[in-house]
């Protein structure tokens, strides 16, 4: 790549006086005059007390430099020339270059932001950009002029999305932030700010199946006719300029956004990624309160709640009440909390309470104590081992009986299932999960079929189950290819 000689002027010795020159440049370009004239510059240059002995010569061989660095371009102002020596004093007037314009733009973008991330978490611009989605779903009426509007609304909308929340999180993660947050100050806010994020991603939650619906129900054939149309409109406005490639450029860029949102198969989307790092920001908050909770509790004197208790006992008309009144306020005395590591099942759908108690062997916590071993039988558990396989087995059996009646259907309406056993809607609910992670909601199940899940938000059914009944939108799984299968009657 070549070298970008227009950022020289922030680099040189001089890059102070030449900064000052192109940011009066820039302000009157953003004030729509774009010819200045040497002696307009040097009269603005002046108020500054670095340029308080100036003069117009050396403001000539400034102006000289940016001209061969590309900052400025000079054009001969021959309107005013009245005699021959008039003309061959070349009169200048300067115009500042669009590269410049964009190095200005940026350092003052660098300036208001500082040395630390800002950013915010817009939760209206998630609606915008779903309501300009759903506006391009039918632009079969509208002008290119207002297909070419509605995809650079789309387009500033996903920027600002895009920019503000990872500056957002940035901000989060920072090291200041994470200082702030540290101190007690930040508890007179942290109500205000826990709300800012749940609304956040609350209105995510809203938004996300909707605008993933918006994108799939997006044809390629649709997609590129509207696109089409917006580069038919854009192509006018660029002069002497060729557009080839340009609808490739725009169907690369909706694509990209498409997997913003919803990602590829294999990898989890940047809108995801977004309420995993939110959520994850709302319990990290709630632990520094937590936290701060506690280190407060244990400098708060608890003189007067001990006198408050004591009254209490002191009110009490016999030994045996003020026993009682001690049981319920501090419990069991010399209380010891066990625990075992041993796992009782190896069911992937077990419920803990369903489970026996874990037993817990205590030794003694001395440095010397060894185990006394003695010789003792061999004890057989041939009998129970095979009465805990054969009942492994038939429960194996039992659930695969269950589940081969709906595998061997071509498609299973969860609304018109009866009731069913809780591994059976673990089973469902779990593949519906990992389907809405793909674009094409197509998975490969345990049981080697490829499947795809369909679901209608706009319905709302009960699957019930043994163990209560689950409120959910409609949803139908379709079986697009089958694994062979062995029979498991007999």
């Amino acid at each position: 790549m070549d070298r970008i000689s227009e950022a020289t002027y922030m680099t040189v010795d001089k890059s102070p006086h030449y900064r000052r020159i192109l940011r009066f440049f820039y302000i009157q370009h953003e004030h729509l005059l774009e010819f200045l004239v040497p002696e307009m510059i040097l009269e603005a240059l002046q108020e500054d007390e670095l340029f308080f002995d100036y003069d117009l010569e050396r403001l000539h061989m400034d102006l000289s430099q940016l001209v061969k660095w590309g900052n400025l371009t000079a054009q001969q102002e021959t309107g005013r020339v009245r005699t021959i020596e008039e003309f061959k004093k070349r009169r200048f007037r300067y115009q500042i270059t669009p590269f410049t314009v964009e190095f200005e733009r940026m350092l003052i973008q660098f300036e208001e932001k500082g040395d630390y991330f800002s950013g915010s978490l817009e939760k209206t611009q998630f609606q915008r950009f779903r309501h300009v989605l759903e506006q391009i779903q039918n632009v079969g009426k509208l002008s290119n002029a207002e297909c070419s509007q509605l995809w650079n609304d789309l387009i500033m909308y996903f920027k600002a999305i895009k920019q503000n929340t990872s500056d957002y999180f940035g901000y989060l993660r920072s090291e200041q932030t994470v200082e702030q947050m540290q101190s007690e100050a930040f508890l007179m806010y942290k109500d205000r700010f826990t709300q800012y994020l749940s609304d956040f991603i609350i209105t995510l939650q809203r938004t996300s199946s909707s605008i993933q619906f918006l994108f799939e129900n997006l044809s390629d054939e649709y997609l590129q006719e509207y696109l089409q149309r917006v580069e038919d409109h854009q192509s006018k406005k660029i002069i002497g300029q060729s557009v080839e490639g340009s609808l490739d450029e725009l169907l690369m860029t909706f694509a990209n956004i498409k997997r913003w949102f919803i990602g590829k198969e294999g990898e989890i989307s940047q809108y995801d990624l977004i309420q995993q790092q939110t959520n994850e920001a709302i319990r990290r908050m709630t632990r520094i309160v937590q936290r701060f909770g506690e280190r407060h509790q244990s400098r708060r004197s608890r003189q007067a709640d001990y006198m408050y208790i004591a009254n209490w006992f002191l009110e009490k008309d016999s030994l045996e009440e003020a026993h009682r009144l001690s049981a319920v306020l501090f419990g069991m005395r010399e209380t010891r909390h066990l625990h075992a590591d041993s796992i009782a099942t190896d069911q992937l759908y077990a419920d803990i309470w369903t489970e026996s108690p874990a037993v817990h062997e205590r030794v003694p916590l001395v440095r010397d104590y060894r185990e006394r071993t003695r010789a003792s039988a061999a004890i057989d558990y041939t009998e129970e081992k095979e009465r805990v396989r054969a009942e492994h087995l038939a429960r194996q059996l039992h659930q695969q009986q269950i589940m081969h009646r709906h595998l061997d259907q071509d498609t299973i309406h969860l609304s018109e299932l009866s009731e069913v056993e809780p591994f059976v809607r673990k089973i469902f609910l779990a593949w519906v999960a990992k389907a809405m992670m793909q674009e094409n909601r197509t998975i490969k199940t345990a049981y080697g079929d490829v499947i795809r899940v369909e679901i209608d938000e706009t319905k709302q059914i009960e699957l019930t189950s043994t163990d209560g009944t689950l409120r959910m939108p409609d949803m139908t799984i379709h079986f697009i290819e089958r694994k062979e299968r062995i029979g498991t009657n007999g």
